[in-house]
């Protein structure tokens, strides 16, 4: 339904997990529609409990008055707590970011994949940038080998 594909750019991913979501009925609506956003949000540990900050879920589009819902308000992960623990000691330890990098579907329930990123600096993103570059010229050097001969 919705990626955060500048997290990959901007983050070195070096672990991910995948959580469930406590949503109200027509934020589900919503999200079936396809229409939600996670770039530019974030997770963080407030009470022994995660909560995913700043994801924007639009209105339903039939939903009027009371059925409506807040589309920017924090929502509740779904998490182990021995996760959240394990996670939040690694976070604060490292100085590491929790960050969302895909919301969907599994199973009729919505789920949202995090990672604990540490962030790259401008060198580092070119560098990245430049390692991928050079990957596809190799791959499509051996492609056109095996094609021609």
């Amino acid at each position: 339904m919705a990626t955060n594909r500048r997290a990959r750019h901007d983050y070195d991913i070096l672990e991910t997990l995948e959580c469930g979501l406590v949503l109200v009925g027509s934020e589900v609506k919503s999200l079936r529609e396809g229409t939600a956003q996670i770039a530019g949000s974030y997770v963080r540990v407030d009470d022994n409990e995660l909560w995913l900050f700043q994801m924007h879920v639009p209105p339903w589009s039939y939903a009027v008055g009371f059925g409506s819902h807040d589309p920017d308000r924090k929502r509740k992960l779904l998490v182990h707590r021995r996760e959240i623990e394990q996670w939040r000691h690694k976070a604060n330890a490292q100085s590491l970011a929790i960050i969302p990098l895909k919301l969907y579907f599994k199973e009729g329930r919505a789920k949202v994949e995090i990672g604990l990123a540490k962030g790259r600096k401008q060198q580092d993103q070119r560098q990245a940038l430049a390692k991928r570059d050079a990957e596809r010229d190799m791959a499509r050097a051996v492609r056109h080998a095996e094609k021609f001969g």
